[in-house]
Order: C-alpha cells, then structure tokens, then sequence
C-alpha cells in the first residue's frame, strides 16, 4: 500500500532558481538560504520517497486568469517546465505518476472535490523554484512528481479550511492506493510579502513564526482563519500558505517538525520545513 512519510513546507519565490542556476550558492546573500535546504535534501535521500506530491500555484504561466481552476490535478506522464519570458531553465523534464494521479482524481470526486484534470501543462516556479534544492537531476529526477495546483491569485479563492480538508482526502486516497510507494507531500509559497500597493515590501517576521508554529501544533486554528486575516498578517501574498495547509493536512493529527529554516533577505520571507508523522516509523 502507498504511504505518505513526511511533509515539507517551502518558499517558492522565484529568484530562487535563477540564484541557483547562476551558481549564487555561496554568494553571502544567499547562501543562509542554500544552506538551510541541504538538510531537506539529505532527508529525502535517505528517505527516497516515490514520489513527491506538490501543491503549488500556476502564475498565470499556464492557466489564465480567463480560466483559471480552484484545484487542478496533473496526470501526465511526463511534466515539462515553463519558460517565464527568459527563456525555459536547464532543467530535465520529470516523470509524473499517472496511475496514482488518476486513482487521486477518482477518489477526490468521490469526496465531492470537484477537479480540473490537466496535461501537457508545463510547471513554472511555482514548482520548479524549490524542486531544484529538493532533489538532484543531473542524468534525471530521482522520483516522479504529481503537480497539484491551487488557486491563491484570483477570487474567489478556496478557504483554508477546504484546503486543509483537501490535503486529509488526499492522504485517504493515498493510503487506498495498492501499489506499494512511499510519498512526501509539499507545500509551497509564502511566507508573509505583498508585490503591490501601499504594502508592497510588507513582512511580517512576528506573524511568520507563529504560522510556522501553529503549522505543527495548532492546524485547525490556521484553517478556521479567513483570506482576510491572513492578508492583513501576512501581506496580499502572503495568503499563499493556505497551500501549506493542503500539505499538513495530508499528514498525521500529530507531527514533528524535523527541521526548520527561516531567511528573510528579500521582499518574501523564505522558509523550508520537514516534518514528519510523530509515533510513524518513516524508515524505508
């Protein structure tokens, strides 16, 4: 039976990649970002998850604001990443899982999740930004990925609570999936930042440590929160971590959090976390 063995909260912010790509490593700017994903890297090749499950927002790179889905599934078998105007990043394509991703979809709808299937839809940094920290793909990925897309740009967006509710579906489809695989669930943008308006630049590193707490010990406090109440904690943008509550709710009722790293040098507070099910045995 497949099983999920831990979950990672993560930035998505763009400028990730392209420092990564540059080779800005160990650049001094950076590198307190780097260094705090080589702990996340060694966990997942110990662990050597399947398959990642990542739920990630589409920046208008490949859904429009015309037509643009509350949730989105990707069930290709191949996923390709987005070029987003400077042309695509170096990056081989990745597999994706479309036996599980289709059992997913069938399980979602039959717990009245109503689902926009999609294919061939390249992924932007929404994805590709942490995945490149997360694991190595040089000669290729060591997994496959299901790409999950929700939306956090345009109103109305799904509540917390429907997030966080969407993540404990999809950890019984999971778990109702014959094949024997081992998953890590991920979630991803924030953490507080606004890109527009008087707030633009806004932080709030007081709201970003209590999030960040209440991920592990209090979820259904962060799901009872309304779009509102993240917006003025955490800047427009910062509403994004809702996407993180898809991931924790995939896991157990009890976690603990593995490993944490918090930098805020830019206008987006950047974050990585694991965790991992408190009482489960995780060895693979």
């Amino acid at each position: 039976m497949a099983r999920i063995i831990g979950g990672i909260g993560t930035s998505h912010v763009p400028t990730i990649g392209l420092a990564y790509d540059r080779g800005r490593q160990n650049d001094p700017a950076w590198m307190p970002l780097f260094e705090g994903y080589k702990p996340v890297a060694e966990w997942l090749a110990r662990k050597q998850p399947d398959v990642l499950l990542m739920f990630y927002n589409d920046h208008a790179n490949s859904f429009f604001f015309d037509c643009y889905p509350t949730f989105a599934l990707g069930v290709s078998p191949t996923h390709e990443f987005a070029d987003e105007g400077a042309g695509p990043r170096p990056l081989p394509n990745i597999a994706g899982h479309p036996q599980l991703a289709a059992h997913m979809a069938d399980c979602l709808v039959n717990d009245e999740f109503d689902l926009t299937i999609f294919q061939e839809r390249p992924l932007d940094h929404g994805v590709n930004s942490p995945l490149t920290l997360l694991w190595p793909h040089e000669g290729g990925w060591p997994g496959a990925l299901v790409p999950f897309e929700i939306n956090v740009l345009q109103y109305p967006l799904p509540t917390a609570a429907r997030c966080y509710k969407l993540g404990q579906s999809l950890r019984r489809a999971i778990e109702s999936y014959p094949e024997d695989l081992n998953v890590v669930v991920v979630g991803t943008g924030g953490l507080s930042h606004q890109v527009h308006g008087e707030r633009s630049g806004f932080n709030d590193e007081a709201w970003d440590m209590e999030f960040l707490d209440l991920i592990v010990n209090d979820p259904a406090k962060l799901a009872a929160m309304k779009h509102g109440d993240y917006i003025r904690r955490g800047g427009a943008e910062g509403v994004e971590v809702i996407m993180w509550l898809a991931m924790r709710g995939a896991l157990g009722d009890r976690v603990t959090e593995v490993h944490r790293n918090y930098y805020l040098a830019t206008s987006t507070a950047m974050a990585v976390t694991v965790y991992e099910n408190a009482g489960e045995e995780n060895a693979r």
